[in-house]
């Protein structure tokens, strides 16, 4: 594949969907174009703001926590994963507004306590504990939740 088509084809993926950057030099590696020519691309489609990372980061943090429930520390990680600068990733993380976050731990600490078959209670709260852990909620929020919820 050649430059001019390799950038419209980026330019129409960018225009259809968010993507941070180092997706897009991933899709560019598996259509083999070189490097140099690789960096030029993402150049020109980041000055035509096609690519925006805060943008992308927005957008993906506000997702995973209303549509996959993740927690901050899942949603970091994986963005981290797609190399997104930690100061990007802090201020995209401040949007997630506090009252929301622990309405969405507790939902999911009582779904969880719903499903749990074994009523022994350390079981009990070590699974609840784990399944909002795996989901990127910190232990210092999942914890007083949990002794609260297996309270009633």
């Amino acid at each position: 594949m050649d430059y001019k088509t390799a950038l419209n084809k980026a330019s129409l993926l960018c225009s259809r969907q968010e993507y941070c950057r180092s997706d897009i030099q991933k899709k560019l590696g598996k259509w083999d174009i070189p490097s140099d020519e690789a960096e030029k691309i993402l150049q020109k489609l980041t000055e035509e703001k096609f690519l925006d990372e805060e943008r992308y980061t927005r957008f993906y943090v506000r997702d995973k926590f209303r549509f996959n429930k993740w927690g901050r520390k899942k949603i970091e990680w994986q963005l981290r994963q797609k190399r997104i600068d930690q100061s990007t990733i802090s201020k995209a993380l401040e949007q997630i507004d506090p009252q929301e976050y622990r309405n969405q731990l507790q939902e999911i600490i009582k779904e969880k306590i719903k499903q749990v078959k074994n009523k022994e209670p350390i079981q009990q709260k070590a699974a609840v504990i784990r399944n909002a852990a795996s989901k990127g909620f910190e232990y210092e929020e999942i914890l007083p939740l949990v002794e609260q919820l297996l309270r009633k």
